[in-house]
């Protein structure tokens, strides 16, 4: 009886060590906080050089390698059963991006990120969304193109934060989709900062929610966030 006793309280031992280290890999997150403005000081042509009189009329690039900059996801794990769940955001700086401004039109606007470089706070994760879900090795790219021009209701003044609606073309593991972003703008001078998301259903681009049996699994959907700061070309 001793002995029953004692491997009844190993395995016992075991079944929590393995929920903990579940736990640990798939659902220990420390989520980013959400993109948002960054409420930067308005920059005059008498304050800094790169600015100019004419207002944010011009072409304006984003750069990879930026760590300012972001392209990145936020969905929920779920542990045994949704018996416990937690969010999880991982996000990649490796972005390029161009737009155009003409008085209260935006237009030519293409976003590209490497997803390849998503980062969490987790490695396992991130390994993890390269072979599955995401495919990030097969399918490195995610791509935004505007289909039809932005049109504000008047020319934005420097610090003033712009809110629209951008519709394009999005691509995510090899499938593109018509889309519509929900945005906010703001120009301080300088630069344009550009703050958005969209909801995704991994089911529309033929992803599949990588899952570990017996101790999580991921929703079926989940939100793209990007926070861009925007310089002149």
């Amino acid at each position: 009886m001793r002995r029953l006793w004692k491997w009844l309280v190993l395995g016992l031992v075991v079944v929590v060590g393995l929920a903990f280290a579940g736990w640990y890999f798939f659902l220990k997150t420390d989520p980013a906080p959400r993109a948002e403005i960054k409420l930067t000081p308005v920059v005059t042509d008498s304050t800094a050089a790169g600015t100019t009189s004419s207002g944010p009329d011009g072409t304006w690039t984003v750069k990879s390698g930026n760590n300012q900059n972001f392209v990145g996801y936020r969905v929920t794990e779920k542990l045994f059963a949704n018996v416990s769940d937690t969010e999880a955001t991982g996000r990649t700086d490796n972005v390029d991006a161009t737009m155009t401004i003409n008085g209260t039109t935006v237009s030519d606007v293409t976003v590209t990120a490497d997803l390849r470089d998503l980062t969490s706070d987790n490695n396992f994760r991130d390994g993890r969304i390269r072979s599955e879900g995401l495919e990030s090795d097969k399918f490195p790219q995610a791509k935004f193109v505007l289909s039809e021009p932005i049109t504000l209701s008047a020319v934005p003044a420097a610090g003033e934060t712009v809110k629209a609606e951008a519709k394009g073309k999005f691509t995510l593991h090899g499938v593109t989709k018509d889309v519509t972003l929900s945005l906010e703008g703001r120009w301080d001078g300088k630069q344009v900062q550009v703050v958005g998301s969209m909801p995704i259903a991994f089911s529309d681009y033929g992803i599949t929610a990588p899952t570990a049996p017996a101790v999580a699994s991921v929703d079926d959907h989940g939100e793209m966030e990007l926070q861009l700061f925007f310089d002149r070309a």
